[in-house]
């Protein structure tokens, strides 16, 4: 019945060729035209993803009084050769009005003058999302063509800085990465399988399919957003990979049957509807394995997580329906020329090498299994030095850009908090107005806190001293400082910079003035490092005792560190929760295409033994020997996903082929004559994988994801290899020659298979 339903599928698609590419190119083109695209849906911030009960959110609420959590920062710092006069004071109001009046801005925070009195700092706040790359740039060029339109005065100069005007410089600098990666992937993969079939159009072919589905399936999932889907940064880059790298699978899958149907002596058509026969059940639960471990997902408490499942489902979803349906239909077109100069005639030939390997491998199953198994276990080993590491250092603009001189001028005249501050905030049962001994205390205590490096608030605003004893007298003589004119009004008696300062604690005391917070660097340097990832639970251990010390309510601490130390600890809870649930599930599925309990288990074995020692390869190689002091947390959780998911890409190809061959030969045989009828579609799929995500290792390595798209890309690009040429070539069939008929249990396949004589001495002996 199954051969029954794939040969009707592969029937159709042959006969109804020209309708069935003309349909598939009309939806990409129709998606193109009224659906958005899915750079503009994404969103890039980790720490909006995480569970609401994490520490980070529970920060950003209590700071909510404060900052709007949900807008975007720009500083727009406006510098000078000497001390600011106020001579220079319509040049920054102008600023500020002009900043005001770019789409997306809702407001533009006044935060006052450096303690030198040589630079001028304004905070834009807009309602855009910085993984939004055309948005983010939109704004990004629309402040920068605001603010140049305001003809400075001598000496005066105003430039954007912070890390949203860093990342488009670079931008600028290196391209988009997700462009950059699609079309090296893309490079990559059409030379590579030009020297593996030798022929200009079959890659072409294999590709086709593959590319369609990413800008389908990315349109159409980016409609999906306005019915309350979510879309991270990682499922756009990922989907790029997956979809390039199983699309390829597939093809390949099919084109190398195909191809052999051809040397057997069928014609183009009868062998392309033969393959989807006898392949697509392959293909359609390999792509099952793959939907199954991304659905699993949704468990995830992560939002990073939960929200890649969907997406990256349905592309793969996608993916299986162009794999059966549109590259049939291309190679029905096309016909023999799919594989010219190549001419494919009927013939008679000697046993491919990867016969050769798997007839020594079952004539000696059990030490070839030994052998791999202390090889693995030993890189497996390695895994126990694992150390979870952060996103790295900071993107710095590129030297001469606008963000570079910006950034200059914020780290020459303000506070080192400014740039990329860690907010401590405690919230107080009564306003602090009536205590402000408590803000004195808490600058002095938190700047004794061995995690921070300076510290700035309400006592120091802008790196300024103002006691709070002066800010207990300026609140009852001017009030609130949220709304004071940036000038003095006439006859105050109160000083000048005294005004200003007190103006500037608009942004560390809320307007109840019960919410207080100060800005603080790190000793450990960048916040997204790895020393600073390390450094967070002492630190809020700190801030805790400090809060308990000052009469605060709640206490809490905010800011990258912080947030990233929770994204890894929420990934590490998942790991641990969502695994047992994609293997449960891709287990069934293999039960269902093994017709079989046996196999299946060792067929999840065999993936997590290539992770483990795949993921100890990585350790070994990047923390131990590259001294990096660590990995990305998003590392074992993905690494273990995906190679469960794409591992058994090729355990299905091979198994189900060995399970056909059975059929009609004993089983050493017919894993002889199955391993080497799939040898080449399987090494050449790995390759293509693995180099794939080799390409999103390397370019994406350089863009604004650094190392933490090294890891992961290297990662599963190891582990595509170990199951390539190790696990599915070596350990696997060993397994099936030491099992024989047991690797069919329950199936009647168990019962009709006995065993030869031969075959049982062989395992005797080892």
């Amino acid at each position: 019945m199954v051969d029954a339903i794939y040969s009707a599928i592969g029937g159709f698609s042959v006969r109804y060729r020209w309708p069935v590419v003309l349909v598939w190119i009309a939806a990409t083109v129709l998606a193109a035209m009224f659906f958005p695209s899915l750079a503009s849906v994404i969103k890039a911030n980790n720490t909006d993803f995480l569970p609401k009960s994490s520490p980070s959110s529970v920060a950003s609420r209590l700071a909510s009084p404060l900052q709007n959590t949900d807008l975007t920062p720009v500083p727009v710092v406006i510098g000078s050769t000497s001390r600011l006069t106020p001579s220079d004071r319509p040049y920054v109001e102008a600023v500020a009005k002009a900043a005001h009046g770019v789409t997306h801005v809702t407001q533009v925070r006044d935060l006052g003058a450096s303690p030198d009195g040589k630079a001028y700092q304004l905070q834009v706040l807009a309602n855009i999302n910085v993984g939004q790359e055309g948005p983010a740039k939109s704004l990004v060029d629309d402040l920068h063509s605001a603010v140049a339109a305001v003809h400075p005065p001598a000496g005066l100069q105003a430039h954007l800085a912070g890390q949203l005007a860093d990342q488009i410089a670079q931008q600028e600098k290196s391209g988009n990465t997700g462009a950059q990666i699609q079309t090296a992937s893309v490079i990559f993969i059409l030379l590579l399988l030009m020297l593996i079939f030798r022929s200009p159009l079959a890659p072409i072919l294999t590709l086709a399919p593959a590319f369609l589905v990413n800008e389908l399936a990315g349109r159409f999932i980016a409609e999906l957003t306005k019915a309350g889907m979510s879309v991270s940064s990682l499922a756009q880059v990922m989907m790029i990979i997956l979809v390039l790298g199983a699309g390829s699978d597939y093809g390949l899958f099919l084109i190398f049957r195909v191809r052999e149907e051809i040397r057997g002596g069928r014609a183009p058509r009868d062998a392309i509807v033969r393959s989807v026969e006898r392949v697509g059940e392959s293909i359609t639960f390999s792509a099952g394995t793959v939907i199954a471990a991304l659905l699993s997902l949704l468990a995830a408490s992560f939002g990073i997580y939960s929200t890649l499942g969907g997406p990256l489902a349905i592309a793969i979803g996608l993916m299986l329906l162009a794999g059966v349906t549109l590259l049939p239909a291309l190679l029905a077109i096309v016909g023999r020329a799919a594989f010219w100069p190549v001419k494919l005639k009927a013939e008679q030939r000697g046993t491919p090498l990867w016969g050769r390997v798997a007839a020594r491998v079952v004539s000696r199953p059990v030490i070839t299994l030994t052998i791999g198994l202390v090889l693995f276990g030993a890189l497996s080993a390695t895994v126990a030095a694992y150390t979870a590491a952060g996103f790295g250092n900071a993107l710095a603009a590129p030297a001469g850009s606008d963000a570079a001189k910006g950034d200059s001028i914020l780290n020459d005249h303000f506070p080192k908090a400014a740039a990329n501050p860690t907010n401590v905030i405690f919230r107080f049962d009564q306003p602090v107005w009536s205590h402000t001994g408590s803000l004195d205390s808490g600058l002095s205590l938190l700047s004794r806190v061995p995690q921070f490096n300076e510290v700035t608030g309400p006592t120091n605003p802008n790196g300024a001293t103002l006691a709070g004893q002066t800010l207990a007298a300026l609140h009852q003589t001017l009030g609130s400082p949220r709304g004071l004119p940036a000038t003095p009004p006439p006859n105050l008696k109160v000083p000048a910079a005294e005004y200003a300062m007190y103006r500037a604690d608009s942004n560390y005391i809320s307007a109840d003035g019960r919410t207080v917070q100060y800005f603080a660097s790190l000793t450990a340097g960048d916040p997204g490092s790895t020393a600073a990832l390390h450094s967070v639970p002492a630190m809020r251990s700190q801030v805790t005792n400090v809060g308990r010390q000052i009469g605060a309510a709640q206490s809490a601490v905010a800011g990258e560190a912080p947030g990233i130390f929770d994204v890894s600890s929420t990934s590490n809870h998942d790991l641990r929760t969502v695994i047992p649930i994609a293997i449960l599930v891709i287990g069934v599925l293999l039960a269902l295409v093994m017709r079989s309990l046996v196999a299946p288990l060792y067929l999840i074995v065999s993936v997590a033994l290539s992770y483990f020692a795949a993921l100890g390869l990585c350790v070994l190689v990047f923390q131990e020997i590259g001294g990096s002091g660590g990995l990305t947390f998003l590392l074992p959780f993905l690494m273990f996903l995906f190679l469960l998911a794409l591992g058994e890409d090729y355990n299905i190809l091979v198994m189900t082929r060995i399970r056909e061959e059975v059929h009609r030969r004993p089983l050493r045989e017919a894993v002889r004559v199955a391993i080497g009828a799939t040898g080449s579609t399987v090494t050449s799929a790995g390759l293509v994988l693995a180099g794939t995500f080799a390409v999103f290792a390397v370019v994406g390595g350089r863009g604004s994801g650094g190392s933490q798209f090294r890891d992961l890309g290297a990662g599963l690009a190891i582990g595509i290899l170990m199951d390539t040429f190790l696990v599915r070539t070596l350990l696997v069939p060993s397994t099936v020659a030491i099992l024989g008929r047991w690797n069919w249990w329950p199936s009647t396949l168990h019962r009709d298979q006995d065993p030869e004589p031969a075959e049982l001495v062989d395992v005797a002996s080892g």
